[in-house]
């Protein structure tokens, strides 16, 4: 495949709101040994990307400065050493960075055949939710069938995803969201309870449909003041997994739950995690996701999508929190 010497890309010109975001020209990037070289159709867009543009989540030392974590497109170039991947072979791919331009680089074993019937978009809407998701959820809070699961943030596109994985793989499920069209969506998709935590109190809703008895699992993207009342909810040998701050990382908690009912607290984020670590969560994506995502048993839900000059509009629209799903930029 002949490439050429530059692109078009979306640049972080400096920190600061959506504005900042702006198209460039620039170097089209080689691929490193293990590194397969991506000519990008869409892109996914997601909080780590706005963190990163307000200066709050700078990439890691050695990734693309610029913004964008999840790509879908065709292999364009191949680094030294990779294999199992062929120039012209179909992929979404989760990047450390670099997502917003036409092309982009990920290492090889973060590459994943697209699910049979899928477009581009679609395809690139998977990758951070799903091994955000699967990582979290199921490899570290280990939720099982039979088990009560909570998301804060149900609407969201990781929230959506959490819902449908935990409801198809046998949890019961509840979700907190903020309006009456997000808790439908959040219900379609397979939530047993959806709280509207602007017209409820959510932690006393669970406890009243739990008959006391709480919850097992919870992923939770806001914190703030969710966090004392979510140890409250959680029964014996619970686990409480934060992904992220929306609300704030700071709380006053009662720390006695954790004693009493033996409870796990979890934290995480993808991007810091080893190549070797989400080639592993990439695996098990293969093996017990995508069967579910090519029978239409599981599915991303997109809300919006815009062209990559826009992302500064896209950025607007995700930081609104109006949005149900995901927001995507076509390449």
């Amino acid at each position: 495949m002949a490439l050429p010497t530059t692109m078009n890309a979306v640049e972080i010109s400096a920190p600061g709101g959506p504005e900042v975001l702006k198209p460039i020209q620039t170097a089209v990037p080689e691929p490193k040994a293990g590194e397969a070289l991506i000519k990008v159709a869409a892109a996914g867009v997601n909080r780590p990307d706005c963190l990163q543009r307000a200066g709050a989540y700078p990439p890691p030392p050695d990734a693309s400065p610029l913004p964008g974590l999840e790509v879908a497109g065709t292999v364009a170039a191949l680094g030294q050493g990779v294999a199992g991947l062929t120039v012209g072979d179909p992929v979404c791919a989760l990047t450390p960075g670099g997502g917003y331009a036409e092309y982009c680089t990920a290492p090889a074993g973060h590459c994943l055949t697209p699910p049979k019937g899928y477009d581009m978009v679609q395809a690139a809407a998977l990758p951070e939710n799903f091994f955000t998701v699967w990582y979290n959820v199921f490899m570290r809070s280990r939720l099982t069938a039979g088990e009560r699961f909570l998301v804060h943030g149900g609407s969201s596109g990781i929230g959506l995803t959490a819902i449908q994985l935990a409801t198809r793989f046998g949890a019961t499920v509840f979700t907190t969201a903020g309006s009456s069209d997000k808790l439908d969506v959040c219900r379609e998709v397979g939530a047993d309870r959806a709280i509207n935590y602007k017209t409820e109190d959510w932690a006393e809703a669970i406890r009243t449909d739990t008959q006391g008895e709480g919850i097992d699992v919870i992923l939770d993207m806001v914190g703030g003041s969710y966090i004392d009342p979510s140890l409250k909810l959680l029964r014996r040998d619970g686990r409480y997994c934060f992904i992220a701050f929306l609300g704030g990382a700071k709380a006053e908690v009662d720390f006695s739950p954790i004693l009493r009912n033996r409870l796990s607290v979890l934290g995480s984020t993808l991007r810091p995690q080893t190549i070797a670590e989400k080639e592993a969560i990439a695996g098990e994506l293969k093996e017990h996701v995508w069967p579910l995502l090519e029978t239409d048993k599981v599915r991303p839900i997109i809300h919006k999508t815009f062209p990559l000059a826009d992302a500064a509009d896209a950025h607007a629209l995700m930081e609104s929190s109006t949005h149900i799903g995901k927001i995507m930029l076509t390449v």
